[in-house]
């Protein structure tokens, strides 16, 4: 393919963004709108047509295809979404064939995460390196693996599903009907949980007040609140880190990656976070472990954007080489 720029989506439970990104990883036109997942399947899809046209009215030269990161479990080869915690009704959605038929160009799959973990590898904070782990922390958790430049997919591109491991044998259930998942304990929507419960009371007023500045509960609220030393808000932001600090221990022990990414929504708090990270890594991480590379997304939000144009840029095969190799 020829053509100089691909349409890209990043479909979240919360938020779908779509835009216009060069093959050199510029992002060049973005617009992000609440998902409407309640609304169930063709009301999203609708969306996305929508989007696109108003991002294609406003671009010059032709465009080469479209690359849509999407919420797993999800099988890329045959551009079906098997069933997505955070989209409900969404059960063997052939999403590649529907929304290609609205928008009249071919569309490639793939987790959102494995997007993320690509765009970082290819333009953002993991060139250079050879296996990168990318863990998205936002409505829920998700992961991605690059290694040698491929895209680790496993079994019908099921691998990575990193917010569905156990990390206890208690706590709260998972929209995906476990208890004790990694994203039920440790993602920016059980952050907001804890957030909302804590604003109930006494001690809660800060992150009550950052709530009704904000319009609604979230994580994002106690993440404000952290920011003024609210004590109640940071023991919230220091119990967030013990999680993320013990899912990424485990999934240092299983990828043994050169960098951790971390992106998503909550990698605004980054820099509240890395501390306590950093501290439970270690101390239960093997000490040939301990010398990881953790850092924020250098993409930021883009990440899974510029991972999905690499999509239409490098078919056939998920085999993208990173800039420093492109001629």
């Amino acid at each position: 393919m020829t053509a100089a720029a691909a349409l890209a989506f990043d479909l979240g439970g919360t938020d779908l963004r779509a835009a216009i990104v060069t093959r050199t990883g510029e992002v060049r036109q973005a617009l992000t709108v609440p998902t409407r997942a309640r609304a169930g399947v063709d009301a999203v899809l609708d969306q996305m047509a929508s989007l696109a046209k108003t991002l294609m009215a406003e671009t010059d030269g032709t465009i080469a295809g479209v690359g849509l990161g999407a919420p797993g479990p999800l099988d890329p080869s045959a551009g079906i979404m098997i069933a997505p915690p955070t989209l409900a009704g969404w059960h063997d959605v052939a999403v590649v064939e529907r929304l290609s038929a609205r928008l009249g160009l071919p569309v490639f799959l793939d987790n959102d995460a494995n997007m993320a973990a690509l765009g970082e590898w290819r333009h953002g904070a993991a060139r250079g390196f050879e296996t990168v782990l990318f863990v998205t922390v936002s409505t829920g958790i998700g992961g991605g693996v690059v290694s040698g430049g491929r895209i680790f997919h496993g079994r019908r591109g099921l691998a990575v599903e990193i917010g569905h491991m156990t990390l206890s044998g208690s706590g709260p259930r998972c929209l995906c009907g476990n208890v004790g998942c990694f994203e039920a304990l440790a993602s920016g929507t059980a952050l907001g949980h804890r957030g909302a419960d804590a604003a109930l009371r006494p001690g809660g007023e800060k992150i009550a007040a950052a709530q009704s500045a904000i319009g609604r509960p979230g994580a994002r609220s106690v993440v404000e609140a952290a920011r003024v030393d609210d004590p109640v808000a940071l023991a919230l932001i220091a119990e967030e880190a013990e999680w993320l600090g013990i899912g990424l221990t485990n999934l240092l022990h299983i990828f043994s990656p050169d960098i951790v990414v971390i992106g998503g929504g909550l990698s605004n708090a980054f820099d509240l976070l890395i501390g306590g990270i950093r501290s439970v890594v270690a101390t239960r991480a093997m000490s040939a472990y301990r010398d990881v590379v953790i850092v924020r997304a250098g993409l930021g939000t883009n990440a899974g954007l510029v991972g999905a144009a690499g999509l239409v840029f490098a078919q056939p095969g998920f085999t993208i080489r990173a800039d420093r190799d492109q001629t």
